[in-house]
């Protein structure tokens, strides 16, 4: 009897024990699956060349991303030769730069140390076009934070 007892007393201590455990870790793997499947989309893309190909490509990546995901964000940054599609009379996709730069989760940044190197203005900006001080650093920031990587080349 005694044997049985202290069985019974053991297996109680062992329930208690597997609730103080198990119930926290099925609450953390539970938490973990929602706080994954929650979207959390940014990406920066990197546009370093002049050719109109490298532009619409660029252009084209951003919009097939907003249409996949509408709360994605996405930033282009332009650097380098890049610059010609921030440029009023060097953009070859300056409509459809237009219809994105009205979403407020796409941002078109141009660096600002490329402008002085190439003596373009900010009054040669397209509309919507955002200076930062320094395009590399920018990325380098964005992917610090966590944001995704494209670099547009063919």
């Amino acid at each position: 009897m005694y044997q049985s007892k202290n069985l019974v007393v053991t297996f109680g201590i062992k329930i208690c024990f597997m609730k103080k455990i198990v119930l926290p870790v099925v609450f953390i793997l539970f938490s973990a699956t929602i706080a994954l499947s929650q979207k959390n989309y940014k990406v920066v893309i990197d546009l370093t060349s002049r050719d109109s190909t490298s532009q619409q490509m660029a252009v084209r990546w951003a919009n097939e991303i907003i249409k996949a995901e509408p709360t994605a964000q996405v930033e282009i940054v332009m650097y380098g030769q890049g610059t010609a599609l921030a440029v009023k009379d060097r953009s070859a996709v300056t409509d459809a730069l237009a219809n994105l730069s009205g979403n407020k989760n796409v941002a078109f940044k141009i660096c600002s140390v490329a402008m002085a190197n190439q003596k373009i203005d900010k009054s040669q900006l397209l509309p919507g076009i955002e200076t930062v001080p320094d395009g590399i650093y920018e990325i380098i920031s964005k992917q610090h934070e966590g944001w995704g990587y494209i670099k547009v080349a063919h």
